[in-house]
């Protein structure tokens, strides 16, 4: 991408972006009734008659990352054995770059600290199918969301996400043949490397991704069970924490309407600036079906983000810093 196509996306759009998503939900929060007693609420959290559900999130935090440092660890099995806590300081070092870069692409970077030199690029084509594995599973569940939605909203509701139930219905169209491709490209990675190796002006790279080709379905699978259990811990999550906030919507509304949420941000493409604001816009867009807690849908979400990602972040970023000060050789 052109540099200053680049400096124009992360420094203007995407901050006009997050200012213009952060007054809507702040005009949101304004008319939103009994608001003192909202906002005393998630004070009170981490000490209320649910405390549990919130420590038990926060717990939850370790299984989420420990499942991505298992995972990136399977996947590097074959091309540079890992121990598992390398691993996750890689994960972790990856969460912190990514904060900062479009749609999180600066996770890969993180990782590949940990990876030796003549390995980085190889260790990348391997990062990207585990983000497809993760990907596939986010557009499989959402499709079930899309679905249960359609069937469990009235049709004569307002529009959805500014969406009518048309377009609706074409989303899930396009997700399902979404699916079916991610699953077709992950079962057939071959077909990718020899295209590569047909076509002059990519030949040069199948070097680098090669080592896809050592994917068996059964280590696809295993993948695929990794990327399911962590999308699981993701949702257990964010239900609990809207429990404790008194989001009154019930496993199966939350677990569904999480699952479109999960589904819109994949697809959605977003800056870090104005990431948080998105989560906030659409996340008040499905759970508002159900609850008129407008706070404590926006308190869950905010939490949800500062809870996986910015807490795990300050953890990368201690790696970051003594990998860069002490020289460590992995």
């Amino acid at each position: 991408m052109n540099k200053n196509i680049k400096i124009f996306l992360n420094y203007v759009l995407g901050p006009l972006l997050g200012v213009w998503l952060f007054y809507s939900l702040y005009r949101q929060v304004k008319a939103q009734p009994h608001l003192y007693d909202s906002l005393v609420l998630i004070k009170q959290a981490p000490f209320g008659e649910q405390a549990w559900k919130f420590w038990l999130v926060i717990l939850l935090v370790f299984v989420n990352w420990g499942l991505e440092a298992k995972k990136w660890q399977v996947l590097m099995k074959n091309l540079e054995p890992l121990n598992y806590f390398v691993a996750l300081k890689g994960v972790l070092s990856g969460v912190t770059l990514s904060l900062n870069t479009p749609n999180r692409i600066g996770e890969y970077g993180g990782r590949v600290l940990y990876v030796k030199e003549g390995n980085r690029l190889k260790s990348v084509s391997l990062s990207i199918a585990g983000s497809i594995c993760q990907l596939t599973i986010t557009v499989l569940m959402g499709c079930g969301g899309l679905i249960f939605l359609l069937n469990a909203v009235h049709t004569n509701e307002t529009a959805i996400m500014g969406l009518s139930f048309f377009w609706l219905r074409v989303l899930l169209s396009i997700s399902v043949f979404a699916a079916g491709i991610l699953l077709l490209f992950l079962f057939r990675l071959s077909w990718i490397i020899k295209f590569f190796e047909k076509v002059p002006v990519f030949s040069k790279y199948v070097h680098y991704i090669s080592v896809l080709d050592e994917f068996t379905p059964k280590l696809l699978l295993r993948l695929l069970l990794l990327s399911l259990l962590r999308y699981l811990v993701f949702v257990i999550q964010y239900i609990l924490l809207l429990q404790v906030l008194h989001v009154e919507v019930s496993w199966q509304q939350g677990f569904w309407l999480i699952a479109i949420l999960y589904l819109v941000m994949a697809i959605v493409p977003s800056f870090a600036i104005a990431d948080l604001g998105i989560r906030g816009k659409f996340s008040t867009e499905l759970l508002s079906l159900y609850s008129v807690n407008i706070i404590g849908i926006l308190g869950t979400t905010f939490g949800i983000w500062f809870i996986n990602l910015f807490i795990p972040a300050l953890a990368g970023s201690f790696f970051i810093i003594r990998k860069r000060i002490f020289k460590e050789r992995i």
